[in-house]
């Protein structure tokens, strides 16, 4: 069976329904598994199969506590009529790149893929553990983790979930998208603040022993939706093995043949879930991490050195306008030989003096990864060419990976077949995509989402049709340093 551990180095290993349940460690780690398992199956053998089979079999091969009955059940409530694509996640080729769309869920956005299926996973753990109290989910979102989360949660029996976002910094369809949430247990938190504001406060109030002990006494527990827990994580895995799949499927390689996987990145986790499809053993030539203005993870990964201590922007592509990524953190853990003493070290540095450097073994680990940057500029340019040249509308954070991934090439000249991850539909940011195309100004994001619409012809998604009439239920802007008083009054 696989356990689960620290990366800070905790004794305490979990089953997977139980790092599901808990969301982070005791030493304010993050969960890993002990080992990662091997394809459960040869990708060859399931060409023609629906995204569930396969993704029951990624899971499956990492949660090996849950039940085969257990698992099915999550699956068939998470994969279901709510995607509007029926194949979950439609593999696109576009020219000489293949877009994985994984925006087809109820909210546009790729965090849907996971989303959907952590409140089964976490639902189902509580009853496997046998848990009592009510759970509090707890997120930090930079736009699209907290519509995902939200619209997962929204009345699960058992939960509550408080969102926390930054006030300025999201686009006007991811706000609203928020802050009109149905569902009697969600609460939602506009801050004064950045993405890494909310997600350090996030942080301290899992880590404050005291704060968790007055929830307790309240018969309430902890947890997150953020990719911090690894029941976020796993499911994302499970993406891109399908994408293999389909490139055998649609004769662009044969199995066995390797592939690049780029991905627009601000907290790791997306490309993380690719290094670990490639270590189940999905042959794998580079991951290619794709940053915008805010490039500390480029800068991290041509260098060794992470180093937060540098100005941070507001861009066009918001959910990557992050400079702590949380889940690198757990590369880092894999790459120094489970180290979970080195981890601590690194992470302590981190806090102390905004940054740190690896060792010489995990600057060979990180080998297998490329990195670049676009700009905002840049970033449009990407959206208004891959338009005018093949007809095919990207968003914000694409069109970062589609940029990167071109300087790649025409640096190292690499034909390798590649996938590129598309993580949110363009409407979720309409204006800068309508700026992209040379459209004239509109009066706000919603009107700019129906602009896009009359000149592409691209279907809005049918979440985001009349956002702009529905009721707004979450107004709260609160501090940076009021998250533990927020989330003590809501649970009160």
């Amino acid at each position: 069976m696989i356990k689960y551990t620290s990366t800070r180095g905790s004794k305490s290993k979990k089953t997977a329904a139980q790092a599901v349940i808990k969301g982070i460690a005791e030493d304010k780690g993050l969960y890993v598994p002990d080992n990662i398992p091997a394809l459960p199956f040869n990708p060859a053998d399931m060409v023609g199969k629906p995204y569930k089979e396969i993704a029951k079999a990624i899971i499956a091969s990492f949660f090996t506590d849950y039940t085969d009955a257990e698992l099915q059940a999550c699956v068939d409530g998470a994969y279901d009529s709510k995607f509007e694509a029926e194949d979950i996640a439609p593999l696109i080729k576009v020219g000489d790149v293949h877009i994985l769309e994984l925006y087809h869920g109820k909210t546009a956005a790729f965090k849907d893929m996971a989303l959907s299926i952590l409140p089964y996973l976490l639902t189902t753990a509580m009853k496997k553990e046998k848990e009592d109290k009510k759970i509090a989910i707890l997120t930090a979102t930079s736009g699209d983790t907290g519509k995902a989360a939200l619209e997962g949660f929204s009345d699960v029996n058992g939960t509550e979930i408080i969102v926390f976002y930054p006030s300025i910094g999201v686009s006007e369809v991811q706000k609203r998208q928020m802050t009109t949430q149905e569902g009697a247990n969600t609460h939602v938190f506009g801050i004064e603040g950045n993405f890494d504001d909310a997600q350090t406060g996030v942080k301290k109030i899992f880590s404050d022993e005291a704060f968790n002990e007055k929830l307790n006494s309240r018969g309430i527990r902890l947890s997150s939706a953020n990719s911090i827990n690894i029941g976020r994580l796993i499911p994302q895995v499970a993406y891109y093995v399908y994408a293999y799949i389909k490139l055998i499927e649609h004769d662009i390689i044969k199995n066995g043949d390797k592939i690049n996987i780029t991905v627009p990145t601000g907290n790791f986790g997306n490309i993380l879930a690719a290094y670990y499809a490639g270590k189940m053993g999905v042959p794998v030539n580079k991951f290619i991490c794709a940053s915008n203005k805010n490039k500390v993870l480029t800068d991290f990964i041509n260098t060794g050195t992470y180093d937060t201590k540098r100005e941070f922007h507001i861009t066009n592509s918001p959910s990557m306008d992050i400079l702590i990524s949380s889940n690198l953190e757990r590369l880092l853990y894999h790459l120094c030989g489970g180290d979970g003493s080195e981890i601590s070290g690194l992470m302590e540095s981190l806090e102390k003096n905004k940054n740190y450097t690896v060792s010489d073994t995990v600057k060979t680990g990180m080998n297998d990864f490329a990195a670049g940057f676009a700009n905002e500029q840049e970033t449009l340019f990407a959206i208004a060419s891959m338009y005018n040249d093949h007809n095919y509308l990207m968003d914000t954070h694409t069109a970062v990976a589609y940029k990167v991934y071109e300087d790649y090439r025409k640096e190292t000249g690499d034909k390798t077949p590649t996938v590129i991850a598309s993580t949110a539909s363009a409407y979720k940011f309409a204006a800068s995509v309508a700026d992209a195309l040379g459209m004239p100004s509109e009066a706000n994001g919603f009107a700019y989402v129906r602009a896009l619409n009359a000149k592409t012809g691209v279907p809005v998604p049918s979440g985001l049709k009349d956002l702009d009439k529905k009721e707004i239920r979450h107004s709260d802007v609160i501090k940076k340093d009021d998250l533990m008083k927020a989330v003590d009054e809501t649970l009160s």
